[in-house]
């Protein structure tokens, strides 16, 4: 009886298979350098009084006043102070967007389009999880926030990141037959992944960030902004070195709730400089998940990262 269960075969995804990082093709990104660098800069809106939303405090019974005013924070100031952030260090972002915030705020996603920063899907709101919708709901979620995006920014978004990294069984198989290239959610490797889909259309795995995340550093462990500012400069001065031998891809998620408050911000911003240092002596490619994603596709139709 043992020796049936321990050669028992668990259940697997079925999106990729095992590779270590030290068996892949070899590659460059586009200005020959080894590591890429993108921030994924986290746009969101919550139902007032219903849902789910982060609790930055603690939890109150609805309407939660509290935590509802500490996240709106990010839309009405710390975003803002993150753009002229960003504006300064000269940095592109990729911003993931609720679409409601169409409604709640379209001059915010105004100012990111003129800034040429990529678009990405991340849901209506995060005051909901998509894994718990059934096929058709989640497929109609996932097309309306395509045409909302293209209707309102002019380009329909090339990639997703579901609130708070929901799946289904089909997530991927629905992305890719709604036209998306890419899914954040996944974040099982410093490179990208191709998946496979039920009918055989291209999908891309672009790493995103769970430890350079600000929410579960700042929330979930309860780290001071200094440390975390140091394990982003710790994290790129290791993964610089790492590029020598793979290619690889280093994300920065960060909320404009927590790092748009001043004095995180001034860490962030420590971070952030020290990284363009870099960029500046052109050892690395500061770009965005649509530009990587567009490199692998290119690097595919070449037949050099085959396996992948």
């Amino acid at each position: 009886m043992n020796a049936t269960i321990a050669s028992r075969k668990l259940k697997d995804h079925g999106r990729f298979p095992y590779r270590s990082i030290l068996n892949r093709p070899d590659y460059v990104w586009p200005n020959q350098s080894r590591l890429a660098v993108y921030i994924g800069f986290n746009l969101e809106h919550f139902e007032f009084g219903e849902g789910l939303g982060a609790n930055l405090g603690p939890a109150c019974p609805a309407p939660d006043v509290l935590n509802y005013s500490w996240r709106e924070y990010g839309n009405r100031v710390g975003a803002w102070r993150c753009i002229e952030m960003f504006d300064a260090l000269k940095i592109p972002t990729s911003a993931l967007i609720n679409t409601s915030l169409y409604d709640h705020c379209p001059e915010l996603i105004e100012a990111l389009v003129q800034r040429g920063d990529e678009i990405v899907g991340h849901g209506h709101t995060n005051a909901e999880r998509q894994g718990q919708f059934d096929e058709q709901s989640e497929l109609d979620l996932i097309q309306a926030c395509a045409q909302r995006i293209e209707k309102e920014s002019g380009k329909k978004p090339r990639g997703w990141l579901s609130p708070w990294i929901s799946e289904s069984p089909v997530t991927p198989d629905l992305l890719a037959e709604t036209g998306y290239d890419y899914t954040l959610n996944w974040c099982h490797d410093d490179q990208p992944t191709r998946m496979q889909t039920r009918n055989n259309q291209s999908l891309w795995s672009i790493p995103y960030p769970q430890e350079i995340n600000d929410i579960p550093m700042l929330i979930g462990r309860q780290m001071d902004t200094e440390p975390f500012a140091n394990m982003i400069i710790d994290q790129f001065d290791e993964m610089l070195q790492q590029s020598k031998t793979q290619p690889l891809v280093m994300g920065i998620a960060l909320h404009p709730y927590l790092i748009g408050q001043p004095y995180r911000l001034k860490h962030i911003r420590r971070a952030l400089q020290h990284i363009c240092d870099y960029r500046d002596r052109e050892q690395i490619w500061f770009s965005t998940p649509g530009e990587i994603c567009s490199h692998m596709q290119t690097l595919d139709r070449q037949g050099l990262v085959n396996g992948i």
